[in-house]
């Protein structure tokens, strides 16, 4: 069987996360001790006991990497996988390029949390907001979101798959544009519960900054080719997947376009791995030819290591 594997991103996060894995699986904490160390804090106490904490941009982020990376290894230490290629969703792209071999995972931690506190800094608190649009095609709610562009920033930024389109920009575009929706025939239009408006141009001016910082970072080709947000397809070469990481910060994510890039090529069934099911369940809505597995628990790793090796 032809298989991806996929790591979520922010949003993914759940207190108590991994905890039944890493009874099994020492990887887990030693990979979040890891993580700690780059960190100087106690990055898996706070994703046990601190649920405040953890739902910090500051901490999300390199939370989710440790997370998907930490399931990727427990998966791993089980049998050798050989996947047709890798892809994350936002901050998950980081998680693919670790996982790939193209980024070290301690350099891994030290980009998302530049990243975190560069997209933290971007826009005053309560300034931004994101939104979720379900039940329109995806250029209405492109149209809309340029119609309503003169009450502030407001674009799209997520296509999560077919009729599931996440919008960011100024609080008071977004809640407008919201409205314009539901007129337009939206079944919803939710605000999310974030702080920072990601992958909208109000990104634009920290991208930058971004820029400069991973180019400090050391990256490989890596042994695994990674399907990137900005377009995904895979980098030409590192100087180009540099360039797509910066672009990710403010650029949309298009999640729908990447699955069917990998069902055209020859992908067979999705891997989620890291923590929660967000993946596997838009997986269907976007290919209903692929199946999908989320990574929960030791459990969910025998079921998907006998149903790709059979």
């Amino acid at each position: 069987m032809k298989y991806a594997i996929v790591f979520p991103g922010q949003g993914s996060q759940s207190l108590g996360m991994l905890s039944e894995l890493a009874d099994h699986f020492p990887i887990v904490k030693e990979t979040f001790s890891e993580a700690s160390d780059v960190l100087g804090f106690d990055l898996w106490a706070l994703t046990q006991q601190d649920q405040e904490a953890l739902n910090k941009t500051q901490n999300t982020q390199p939370a989710m990497l440790a997370a998907g990376f930490a399931t990727y290894l427990a998966l791993t230490s089980e049998h050798n996988l050989s996947p047709i290629c890798m892809a994350g969703h936002s901050l998950g792209e980081y998680t693919a390029l670790v996982a790939s071999g193209a980024l070290g995972f301690s350099d891994g931690i030290k980009l998302v949390k530049q990243r975190a506190k560069l997209m933290q800094s971007a826009v005053p608190k309560g300034v931004g907001a994101m939104a979720a649009i379900l039940g329109l095609e995806d250029q209405t709610v492109i149209k809309l979101c340029s119609d309503y562009a003169g009450n502030g920033v407001v674009e799209a930024v997520n296509f999560n798959s077919l009729g599931q389109v996440v919008i960011a920009g100024n609080k008071k575009a977004v809640e407008i544009t919201c409205q314009a929706m539901k007129d337009a025939g939206a079944k919803r239009a939710v605000i999310l519960p974030v702080s920072v408006p990601s992958h909208c141009s109000l990104m634009n001016d920290v991208a930058v900054e971004f820029r400069n910082f991973v180019d400090t970072i050391k990256f490989n080709r890596g042994s695994v080719g990674v399907l990137h947000n900005f377009d995904a397809l895979k980098a030409t070469d590192i100087n180009n997947m540099k360039a797509k990481l910066v672009l990710q910060l403010h650029k949309p994510v298009l999640w729908t376009s990447t699955v069917q890039v990998m069902h055209n090529m020859g992908v067979e069934k999705l891997i989620e791995s890291g923590p929660g099911k967000v993946l596997t369940s838009l997986t269907k809505r976007i290919e209903k030819s692929l199946t999908a597995n989320a990574i929960l628990d030791s459990v969910s790793i025998k079921t998907t290591l006998g149903e790709i090796l059979s």
